[in-house]
């Protein structure tokens, strides 16, 4: 009877870390779906983004949709900037890491796109660059 109560909650964590993974994977086939046939995308803690037909679109996972958050044309990209997320109006050094924020400024509007990770931002920054230059 001790050996089973001791196992009990053994069982109990593999139950919840399937149950974890089982979303986990909801989520990532939702995003799959969701940002088909786009030229870049990314997912990760922060949201969720895509390029597609010039138009990058961002969202976050709320109760088991992607919930749209904002828009950008990036014909109308005239500047990117890599941002701190919570620390105001700060700008990222090159070494940073951690979480960050891209801010598109274009066509008089200024938005932010969340991300995880610095490195992951930086290299979407010259992709979006990129495809901005190419677009003009």
């Amino acid at each position: 009877m001790l050996h089973g109560l001791l196992w009990l909650p053994l069982l109990l964590i593999f139950v919840l870390l399937t149950a974890l993974g089982w979303l986990e994977r909801r989520r990532q086939n939702l995003f799959r779906n969701w940002a088909k046939g786009s030229e870049i995308c990314k997912l990760d803690s922060s949201g969720a983004a895509f390029l597609k037909d010039g138009v990058l679109k961002w969202s976050a996972f709320e109760a088991g949709i992607f919930e749209e958050k904002d828009s950008f044309i990036i014909k109308k990209l005239e500047l990117i900037e890599l941002m701190a997320l919570t620390s105001g109006e700060a700008p990222l050094t090159r070494e940073s890491q951690g979480k960050c924020r891209l801010r598109l400024v274009g066509d008089g509007k200024e938005m932010d796109v969340p991300f995880s990770d610095a490195e992951r931002a930086r290299e979407w920054m010259d992709q979006l660059m990129e495809k901005a230059r190419c677009d003009l």
